[in-house]
């Protein structure tokens, strides 16, 4: 299964559940992003030939982050580039979410370790601006309607 979480028409995070399969390749995201995503399934014996990637320039503007939810379960929190919240969803082992774009934040709900990709190189402060979390009250759960 595929989530997209949106606001307006700003894709702020996807996220590809642990139970999603398909045959093939398939590209989840435009051509556009900075971070590209991708799922692939092949049968043994398929063959990538080797291949280099070709030094191309490119200009991020935006750190855009892929985790990977290697063990554990966490609520991820959404807010837009304004920093308003949105909404929140769970994560578990086996998920993958691409940040894409707005705020985001983590509270784990038992032990976790996740894997993180993003562009560098790292800017240090420079990278990020916290701001105050939303409050339990105030949470808005994906999917409990």
């Amino acid at each position: 299964m595929i989530d997209r979480i949106v606001n307006g028409s700003e894709e702020i995070a996807l996220i590809i559940r642990r139970s999603f399969c398909r045959e093939g390749v398939e590209f989840f995201t435009p051509g556009t992003y900075s971070q590209q995503v991708g799922y692939m399934n092949r049968p043994a014996g398929y063959v990538i030939p080797p291949h280099v990637h070709n030094p191309v320039p490119r200009e991020v503007q935006y750190t855009n982050e892929t985790l990977f939810v290697k063990s554990g379960r966490l609520r991820v929190d959404f807010y837009s580039e304004a920093q308003e919240y949105l909404e929140s969803t769970i994560l578990e082992t086996g998920d993958v979410i691409l940040l894409a774009s707005g705020g985001h934040g983590f509270e784990m709900l038992e032990p976790t370790e996740i894997i993180e990709v993003k562009q560098g190189p790292y800017a240090g402060d420079q990278d990020k601006t916290c701001f105050d979390q939303v409050s339990r009250q105030e949470l808005n759960m994906r999917g409990t309607d």
